[in-house]
């Protein structure tokens, strides 16, 4: 019993350092940049014609004030040390990212808010006594809304949750109809939000706690200047091609996948899912690779049975799943998502145009081995072409149906002829199989 008090007392005292110290971050830093920015000359704004036509709704202040409840009482709610942590570290990291921005990019708001009475007025005095018209993108109101929505989500159930989804739209709307924000700034907001939630995974490493070997420089070189395109043509053109900003950020994201933290980086789930913050982060890239994938292999089956119940294809669609009735699936993409499927799914994540490591080679051989006997089991990647086709290539070397690498890739080739194994996958591929024949031998 005093175990369990003492943990109490310890978690408790914990999450009210976190809170003192996150409170006096907050109005330390964000009135510092409130302040530097009031005295800098040739502040911008930035304003589509359309703001003008939204209106100010007073009675907004309500909810848009709501949020420093929520705030400081997701903190006390929290149930553990981890979750704690996680949810402070987000919390940090949102209010570092975004003052930064404020002194790197300052913008301020640039409509003249009228004199408001009774309550909604005093709010209102009291929100200006300390906030000015700056500190405006990204949106430090919705980062933070997007952080504590994941989180409160996770605790409501049944209709609580809806009122909750209701609440927290209100919210996000209050940032316009207060006159706090303009456009711009509710989804660069929401960017930052999903990147502090994808910096501080639930159940994943963290992204800056993993560093992969070896650095893929080609493709993370391609992916920056994808990167650098689409932010000077977003910059240049202004307007609606700030849109573009989205790709720009998704495209960073990737170089660095290639360059630092691998599959780690892409959060894909053990049921084949992306969370909704990744999903978000990673929109642009992900419906450019679908495409891609469905462009390359339009005239592919979408499935080809290689042998022994053991299926080649690209990431299923919803149809493929429902005609083909799989047991298992070998999903070695990392970039897609694949629909709901009520299988054995297993999951070993390889970067796009990346060979698989002899480990993984060695655990897709094994799992297929395992599984393919329960009933037809598809190994699937974004097209079916090479990830997934190695993997195929190993367990017919694994199994003995093929004797050497040579003949295990044309049996493959002959059920699904796009297939494309490169030198380095092959080197690759001979030296496991050199490993496991010689263990075969010693035995």
């Amino acid at each position: 019993m005093d175990k369990v008090k003492l943990g109490f007392n310890k978690l408790t005292i914990y999450k009210f350092i976190w809170l003192i110290f996150l409170a006096i971050f907050f109005f330390t830093s964000y009135n510092f940049t409130n302040w530097f920015t009031s005295i800098r000359s040739n502040v911008g704004s930035i304003v589509f014609k359309w703001e003008h036509s939204i209106p100010l709704w007073s009675w907004s202040i309500v909810p848009y004030w709501s949020i420093d409840l929520m705030y400081g009482l997701a903190i006390l709610l929290v149930c553990s040390h981890r979750a704690l942590k996680l949810l402070c570290l987000r919390l940090l990291s949102a209010q570092i990212i975004c003052i930064i921005c404020f002194l790197t990019f300052p913008l301020k708001f640039s409509f003249e808010r009228p004199t408001l009475d009774g309550l909604s007025g005093l709010l209102f005095d009291i929100l200006m006594g300390f906030d000015k018209p700056f500190n405006q993108a990204p949106s430090l109101h919705i980062t933070l809304l997007v952080i504590l929505w994941q989180f409160y989500a996770s605790y409501f159930r049944g209709v609580w949750r809806y009122i909750l989804h209701i609440w927290c739209l209100l919210i996000a709307i209050s940032v316009l109809t207060t006159w706090q924000h303009h456009f711009f700034d509710v989804p660069t907001g929401i960017g930052v939000g999903c990147f502090c939630i994808w910096l501080w995974p639930d159940d994943s490493l963290s992204p800056i706690k993993n560093y992969q070997l070896p650095k893929q420089y080609f493709w993370s070189i391609i992916y920056f200047l994808l990167f650098a395109f689409s932010f000077s043509i977003a910059i240049y053109f202004y307007s609606w091609a700030l849109w573009l900003l989205w790709f720009s950020v998704t495209f960073l994201l990737v170089s660095v996948n290639y360059l630092l933290v691998g599959t780690v980086g892409f959060q894909k789930q053990t049921n084949g899912k992306f969370n909704l913050a990744v999903t978000i982060l990673y929109l642009p890239y992900f419906v450019i690779i679908w495409i891609n994938s469905r462009l390359w292999t339009f005239k592919d089956k979408s499935v080809d049975l290689i042998c022994d119940n053991v299926y080649l294809g690209r990431i299923p669609s919803n149809n493929t799943l429902r005609t083909n009735h799989f047991f298992t699936i070998v999903d070695l993409c990392a970039e897609l998502p694949i629909p709901h499927f009520n299988g054995h799914y297993n999951l070993i994540p390889v970067l796009d145009m990346t060979p698989l490591t002899i480990e993984q080679c060695q655990q897709a051989a094994e799992i297929i081995n395992q599984h393919y006997k329960k009933g037809k089991l598809l190994v699937c990647c974004a097209l079916g072409y090479s990830r997934s086709a190695t993997a195929i290539i190993s367990w017919l070397l694994l199994t003995k149906r093929a004797s050497n690498l040579d003949e295990a890739i044309s049996m493959v080739k002959e059920h699904r002829q796009t297939i494309v194994i490169t030198a380095k996958q092959r080197i690759i591929l001979l030296e496991w199989f050199l490993q496991i024949t010689k263990r075969k031998s010693v035995c």
